[in-house]
């Protein structure tokens, strides 16, 4: 039987268990805008290095969950704890969770007047405290993973779309989180540009990177996905493993979005 205890180490209540104890569990989370609902009772437990895509119609509350894990969005009921620590109102610790939780988006948030190496440089100098050297070489490091080396001194704006999403991941990898989140990362790209990312994603995948990832790219999911999650109405609808999820779907609502989705 796994015992639990709380224990404290720098102000931050930290949550002991057993080895084997899952990197993100969700419990019963819920999440108002107002007088709407946007999250309803939802719970999820996400193991280390695994790969979990989630998909739903527009509204279903994904990309509010995935916000919520690391503190984007504050949950109002159940409990959410990322690598033992408890996400509360503690500002100790959401730093904590937010240092070891990337995030990729929509939009690719870079600053637009530094170069992408000076892009990549800002978060480990300034919140891991890496000397200028260190960081410009992690920073260089993590351009050759997305394959984009030789845009390092270039200015977010002469890059594609494509590339500057390459570079947005490249600066959730530079502060070396144990997992990255993906909120539509393809969805503001010309369909061209898409595979370029994808495979990028693909190979951080196959390095044991643990990922939630909210995507429509279901050839890709099946590809990547340890688990599928279907979300719908704030509500998670269905798990399942890919070849399950994508052959023999159980809920009417996920059979209908997957016959939208795969024959659009």
């Amino acid at each position: 039987m796994c015992s639990s205890l709380n224990r404290q180490v720098g102000g931050a209540d930290i949550v002991n268990t057993e080895s084997g104890q899952p990197l993100i569990e969700l419990s019963g989370v819920s999440k108002w805008f107002g007088e709407f609902q946007a999250l309803k009772d939802v719970s999820l437990t996400v193991g280390s290095g695994e790969k979990f895509v989630v998909c739903g119609p527009s509204g279903s509350g994904k990309s509010t969950m995935i916000r919520c894990i690391n503190r984007l969005e504050r949950h109002e009921s159940g409990s959410i704890i990322v690598d033992n620590v408890e996400l509360n109102d503690k500002a100790e610790n959401i730093s904590i969770v937010r240092r070891e939780v990337g995030m990729v988006f929509q939009q690719f948030n870079l600053f637009p007047h530094l170069t992408v190496l000076e892009n990549l440089m800002l978060g480990p100098v300034r919140a891991r405290k890496l000397s200028q050297r260190d960081a410009m070489e992690r920073a260089e490091r993590y351009l050759e993973r997305v394959h984009i080396p030789e845009q390092a001194d270039k200015y977010p704006a002469q890059l594609s779309g494509g590339q500057q999403q390459r570079v947005a991941i490249a600066r959730s990898l530079c502060m070396e989180p144990r997992i990255l989140l993906f909120d539509e990362p393809t969805s503001a790209l010309d369909p061209e540009m898409i595979s370029e990312v994808l495979d990028v994603m693909s190979e951080l995948a196959e390095t044991g990177m643990t990922m939630i990832v909210v995507t429509h790219e279901m050839g890709f999911a099946r590809r990547v996905a340890d688990m599928m999650v279907f979300m719908d109405r704030g509500e998670i609808v269905e798990t399942a493993p890919p070849e399950t999820f994508f052959e023999n779907p159980r809920s009417e609502r996920c059979q209908r979005f997957l016959k939208q989705i795969l024959h659009h």
